[in-house]
């Protein structure tokens, strides 16, 4: 990201985009002057990090039910508030998909206790519904993943209870996905004109006469209108492809745009598929992200800046297999998941997560089996 300052194409935006990734620098350099952490300790601040999230989440579903009883409208229980309707379980800012993110990690602590008592199965519910509640489809699965990875493979009783815990987990599942709201959320991506999707909305507030792009639309048209609108799947493959345009059209396999530089050639393309690029106050399509961070480093810091980041994962994910940690592991698969959709490093506060629980987690130098007994 430093090395982007020489041959950035766009020096504004890259040196806006210095400071919050500075925390990629400050904590490791922190991490590397203290000493390391021990099992005992990085158990204590993983319980204060539960339990401080558990707060956050009794806090908004309390706010919920409040605006409920106000409003009538039940759709202030779920995802994030739109600028156009201010309905929602958490204000915009704060974005559901990263607060999905955050939910995992608490919910998973509960998880790997063995033996739970009343009050930590309550609250790992509260957590899991809190989870639902957000209605990001991509971390919606990755806690049904993790879930069946621990009752099958990390939980002791897992060998003489497996065909008990499949019917149970069956038979929860099966509710999650038929209950009103969240099985609209996860109907048919991929019929021509829908206006379902696998990953969250990129824009609000669409009027009911738009087109919807189908996923063979975003990667075969060579125009679009301004009435055409991508659900956030579509939109997805619609980066990809211009990003593989970029491949073959600039010097970039190397160096990259530069951090954050990639918007300017974005906006261009903008301008050549016609896509809609809003109204006064509406959104646009035009200066959003590539909502994948692997093709966002591609794309801004050449095939070295992706490497790193590969590199990264590989060695936090192995580190999991050996310690068999099962909340490490969790974090690990998070993270893969989360950056296919998600240019999770490009918000300071995706940085923030990432590098701190990153270092936490690789500062462990204990071979334990089991962080929480």
């Amino acid at each position: 990201m430093m090395c982007s300052f020489f041959w950035t194409i766009d020096m504004e935006r890259t040196v806006k985009a210095a400071p919050k990734e500075a925390f990629l620098l400050i904590i490791p350099l922190l991490f590397a002057i203290i000493p390391k952490f021990s099992r005992d300790q990085i158990s204590k601040i993983l319980k204060y990090y539960t339990y401080g999230f558990l707060i956050f989440a009794l806090f908004f579903i309390f706010r919920a039910a409040i605006r409920y009883l106000i409003l009538k409208d039940t759709a202030v229980f779920f995802y994030h508030q739109d600028q156009y309707k201010d309905l929602g379980l958490i204000p915009k800012d704060l974005n559901a998909i990263h607060f999905s993110v955050f939910s995992i990690l608490a919910y998973v602590y509960f998880l790997a206790i063995e033996i739970k008592n009343i009050w930590q199965k309550t609250a790992m519910a509260i957590l899991l519904f809190f989870i639902l509640l957000l209605s990001s489809k991509n971390i919606i699965l990755v806690a049904i993943l993790i879930t069946l990875i621990y009752i099958f493979y990390f939980a002791k009783s897992a060998n003489r209870m497996r065909l008990r815990n499949l019917i149970v987990f069956t038979l929860v599942v099966g509710s999650v996905v038929f209950l009103g709201r969240i099985k609209k959320r996860f109907e048919a991506e991929f019929q021509s004109h829908t206006n379902k999707s696998i990953s969250h909305n990129v824009i609000d507030g669409v009027p009911d006469s738009v087109h919807y792009v189908s996923i063979y639309e975003a990667w075969n048209n060579q125009t679009f209108s301004p009435n055409d609108y991508f659900p956030g799947t579509a939109f997805r493959v619609y980066q990809t492809r211009l990003f593989i345009e970029f491949l073959s059209e600039e010097s970039i396999f190397w160096k990259g745009f530069g951090l954050n530089a990639s918007f300017k050639k974005l906006e261009e393309k903008g301008d050549k598929y016609n896509i809609y690029k809003g109204t006064g106050n509406d959104d646009g399509y035009q200066n959003k992200n590539f909502h994948n961070q692997y093709i966002q480093n591609f794309a801004e810091l050449g095939i070295f800046g992706l490497l790193i980041l590969l590199m990264m994962l590989f060695v936090l994910l192995k580190k999991a297999f050996h310690n068999k940690d099962f909340i490490h592991f969790t974090f690990s698969i998070l993270m893969i998941s989360v950056f296919l959709t998600e240019s999770f490093l490009w918000r300071q506060r995706g940085v923030v997560f990432f590098v701190l629980f990153y270092c936490i987690f690789m500062s462990e130098n204990h071979k334990n089996k089991e962080l929480i007994e």
